[in-house]
């Protein structure tokens, strides 16, 4: 089958490539899936680079989410059938025609969400809605976020505000404003403005910030316990600077604020069965009525990996560049142009 590979960990655009692997076996408990669209997350990019908490054996399939069809069950699994229409993440290989799921992992999908979002349905946003409940905020509390207008920030910025919980959206583009705007997304600060820190007082208007998300590290942390309130919470997200965090220690007393880690993964290890079941139905939910929207950059074919690449790195996306198995320039042109629709149409506020 055709495998988008590597055999040592460097660059993704340096090191991946097509190649023929074998149609994997299945175990008693676990799924074949056939591929039809699978993104590109920044974790599946630092896995090849082999700078993430997962480090796979060589030869290794990139790749840790797909929609797709059951092409086989294995014996014990009753649950599921061939042929099912499903999503899955947190798994190893899906940037392949065929991969391997455990059962319990495969989420069956309702026809109303279309393909390119369902490719994106679980690992992204199911960690804003993990992150979302792990700030323990409430109905007209405030939080804030620096950047905003990535995948999991404008996620987490529309499940809050469909909550009722506020959220002050840093970005650092001026540009960036409008594109979440545009999605319905309110309060979004840029922080090259000057003075950008009195802009977010003014929209609080005296309100306590609650909690604060930090995915850039460095000055951007100390930045952010500087505006939470007292008791507030900071939880570290990401590093994007790769710097640590700085904290005034003035500000971590006097305010006896919090700093917690968030680590998606060991989150939903420890999560209930029944507690997961219950926020992928509310992200189901909130996609079916467009108050969640999931916009698609980009699909590229897995011969196209290093375009692939170099458009999921690229600043100014508005949305999850996606990877589909060889197929016709024809029907890659006909996605694209799927996809471009329902991006436009998600953008559109409702």
């Amino acid at each position: 089958m055709q495998s988008l590979i590597h055999e040592r960990f460097g660059e993704p655009e340096e090191v991946l490539h097509l190649a023929d692997q074998p149609v994997p076996e299945l175990q008693a408990d676990q799924v074949r899936i056939r591929t039809l669209l699978a993104p590109i997350h920044h974790h599946d990019l630092w896995t090849v680079r082999g700078r993430y908490g997962y480090k796979p054996s060589f030869p290794a399939i990139g790749g840790s989410e797909a929609v797709g069809i059951i092409d086989a069950v294995g014996a014990e699994v009753e649950h599921l059938q061939v042929g099912q229409r499903v999503a899955v993440a947190s798994v190893h290989g899906t940037w392949a025609e065929y991969f391997i799921a455990p059962s319990r992992m495969v989420i069956p999908l309702p026809d109303a969400i279309p393909d390119e979002v369902a490719a994106q349905l679980i690992a992204m946003p199911l960690s804003a809605l993990m992150l979302l409940e792990f700030l323990q905020v409430n109905t007209d509390d405030w939080i804030i976020q620096n950047t905003a207008n990535g995948t999991v920030g404008k996620t987490l910025a529309m499940l809050a505000q469909s909550r009722g919980v506020h959220s002050i959206n840093l970005v650092r583009r001026d540009e960036a404003v409008a594109e979440l705007q545009a999605l319905g997304i309110q309060h979004v600060v840029s922080t090259a403005q000057n003075g950008w820190q009195q802009q977010v007082e003014q929209i609080v208007a005296g309100a306590p910030i609650r909690a604060a998300v930090d995915s850039i590290g460095g000055q951007a942390s100390a930045d952010l316990i500087s505006l939470l309130g007292e008791n507030g919470t900071l939880v570290s997200f990401g590093t994007q600077l790769g710097k640590p965090m700085q904290i005034a220690s003035g500000d971590l007393i006097f305010k006896q604020a919090t700093v917690k880690g968030f680590w998606g993964s060991k989150v939903s290890q420890n999560m209930s069965v029944a507690d997961k079941k219950r926020l992928i139905t509310e992200l189901m939910q909130r996609l079916v009525s467009q108050e969640l929207k999931l916009p698609v950059e980009a699909i590229f074919p897995f011969a196209e990996i290093k375009h692939a690449v170099k458009r999921s790195l690229s600043s100014g996306k508005q949305g999850k560049v996606l990877l589909i198995q060889h197929t016709s320039p024809l029907k890659v042109a006909f996605l694209q142009a799927k996809s471009t629709r329902y991006s436009i149409q998600s953008r559109m506020p409702t």
